[in-house]
C-alpha cells in the first residue's frame, strides 16, 4: 500500500508526491523558502520574515542550531531561536523550516518547526533520519556534499521507512575542485530526481554558490530545470549577518528575484514546459 495514502499526510498525483505544509502544497505549488542563515535576535528575524512574506515567500527559514566548520563561530541561539521563529510564524503566517542536528532533539524541535531540515553534514546520520521519520513532521533532506544520487535517495528511504511520506529533497551543491564558488551547484540532479523518484526536489543556490551575485542566475536556472522550489538566504541587513553574509540576499533583492521567478514560471506553463501533474 502506498504510504502516502496509508497515512493521509501526502498524496500522489500521477507519479509525483505532493506534501501540504500550511497553505502550500509542495510538489504542486512552486515553493519559495526565504530567511536568514541564523536566527540572531527577534528584530532581525521578524523584520526579515515580514519583508520576505510581502515579497512572495511561502515559508520562513532560519537556523536555531548552527553546526559550523569552526567551533568558535556563532553556534545559534538554540531554544530561544526556536521561540523567535515561532513568534515570527504567529506574526506572518509563514510556516517555519529549521535544522535539527541531534536525534534527541527531533521531537521537541518539531513542536516549534513546521518542517525539519536535515543538513548536508547530517545526510547520513541514520539515527537522525529515523527520528525525523518518527516525528511525523515534513522533512527537508539536503544532499551531502560528497554524496551520489543513489546515496541521497537511500537516506530519504530511511525517513519513509519510518512511516513518514513527507520528504522534500534539496540540492545544495557538491564539493569539487572548483574554488571560485563555495560548492558546485549540480542542477542535473533536478531532472535526475524527477526521472527516478516521486519526491519533490528543491534547490538551494545560496549554499550552492556561496556568492550573492550568482544566486539570481542559478535560481532561474533551477526553476527552468524543473525544481519544485528554492531555498534562499535572505536578511533585512545582509551586511550585518553573523553567518553566511556573502551568500545572503537583501529583502529587496529577493523581491526582485521572486518577480522574475514568477514570470519564468508563467512562461514555462504557457509553453508547456512543466509537467501536467
Amino acid at each position: 500500500m502506498n504510504s502516502a495514502n496509508l497515512y493521509g499526510l501526502a498524496r500522489t498525483v500521477g507519479r509525483r508526491t505532493r506534501i501540504p505544509v500550511g497553505p502550500v502544497e509542495v510538489g504542486k505549488d512552486f515553493l519559495l523558502i526565504a530567511g536568514p542563515c541564523a536566527v540572531e535576535n527577534e528584530t532581525q528575524t521578524i523584520t526579515t520574515a515580514r519583508e520576505v512574506k510581502e515579497a512572495g515567500a511561502d515559508m520562513l527559514r532560519g537556523g536555531a542550531f548552527k553546526p559550523r566548520s569552526s567551533p568558535y563561530s556563532f553556534q545559534g541561539l538554540g531554544l530561544r531561536g526556536l521561540q523567535i521563529l515561532a513568534k515570527a510564524r504567529e506574526e506572518t503566517g509563514l510556516p517555519v523550516v529549521t535544522e535539527v542536528i541531534d536525534p534527541r532533539d527531533a521531537g521537541w524541535v518539531g513542536e516549534y518547526a513546521d518542517v525539519l531540515q536535515i543538513g548536508a553534514r547530517n545526510m547520513q546520520n541514520f539515527s537522525l533520519l529515523k527520528e525525523t521519520g518518527k516525528s511525523g513532521r515534513p522533512v527537508l533532506l539536503k544532499r551531502g556534499f560528497h554524496s551520489t544520487l543513489a546515496e541521497w535517495l537511500n537516506c530519504a528511504e530511511y525517513i519513509l521507512a519510518e512511516g513518514n511520506p513527507r520528504v522534500i529533497l534539496c540540492e545544495r551543491g557538491i564539493r569539487t575542485f572548483e574554488t571560485y564558488t563555495r560548492n558546485t551547484l549540480d542542477l542535473s540532479m533536478v531532472p535526475a530526481v524527477r526521472e527516478i523518484s516521486h519526491l519533490p526536489v528543491i534547490v538551494d543556490p545560496s549554499h550552492g554558490t556561496g556568492k550573492s551575485s550568482l544566486i539570481p542566475a542559478m535560481s532561474l536556472a533551477a526553476t527552468a530545470a524543473g525544481a519544485d522550489g528554492l531555498m534562499l538566504e535572505v536578511h533585512y541587513r545582509p551586511e550585518e549577518a553573523v553567518s553566511d553574509r556573502d551568500q545572503t540576499l537583501s529583502t529587496g533583492e529577493f523581491r526582485t528575484l521572486a518577480g522574475k521567478i514568477r514570470s519564468l514560471r508563467s512562461f514555462m506553463l504557457e509553453q508547456g514546459g512543466l509537467d501536467a501533474d
